[in-house]
């Protein structure tokens, strides 16, 4: 006989994961932009205020500390969420026309949110942001240590088309975080349960 039971949102590990990631994407991002701006791939610079770090040294010893959290925190966060089918429940299944049909629906403002289940344009997004960060890990390494990673680098096409890699991966990472704080200004009720963990109704 089923019987309805509780079980959170999102899991305490998923949180965790989620806000130390915040935090170290956020010194990640600001001090990559203080390390482009000592030597700009572009024709502009980020502001002063943006970077974190104060100088090239700075922004450098940033970057290196912090990018040890952000590996150790997605090894977790990796490891955990294949242990416990984390990923199989929240991004399976998942198809091209499932992404187009609620890629419509959203435009139109007529896609509806459950807590606790993802939608196709969801899942693709979570997804690609994972790709995304094994990419931004890789080019990185790469840069870091282009004489010890040199097939990497040579991967990549180079020492200097890393760094362009880098900075695409790290801009497909910042737009992805804006969407995400737009949907949650949009659909506010999603940002208790990844505080509290919240509940959703299930059947055992």
């Amino acid at each position: 006989m089923a019987v309805s039971a509780s079980r959170p949102v999102h899991p305490w590990p998923v949180r965790l994961c989620h806000w130390l990631n915040v935090f170290a994407m956020v010194c990640m991002v600001m001090s990559g932009w203080g390390i482009y701006n000592a030597s700009p791939l572009f024709g502009f610079t980020f502001p002063p205020a943006a970077t974190l770090g104060g100088w090239l040294g700075g922004a450098i010893a940033w970057h290196l500390a912090v990018m040890w959290l952000l590996v150790a925190n997605a090894l977790v966060y990796l490891v955990w969420g294949a242990a416990r089918g984390h990923f199989r429940r929240r991004f399976f299944p998942l198809s091209p026309r499932a992404v187009w049909q609620d890629t419509r629906q959203a435009l139109a403002l007529r896609l509806p949110h459950r807590l606790g289940q993802y939608n196709a344009v969801q899942k693709a997004m979570y997804l690609g942001v994972l790709l995304l960060g094994a990419l931004l890990v890789l080019s990185g390494l790469a840069i870091w240590k282009p004489v010890q990673f040199s097939g990497l680098v040579a991967l990549l096409g180079g020492f200097g088309w890393a760094r362009y890699v880098h900075f695409y991966a790290m801009s497909g990472i910042v737009l992805f975080v804006g969407v995400h704080v737009l949907m949650v200004l949009l659909v506010p009720k999603t940002l208790p349960a990844m505080m509290t963990g919240g509940k959703e109704p299930s059947d055992e």
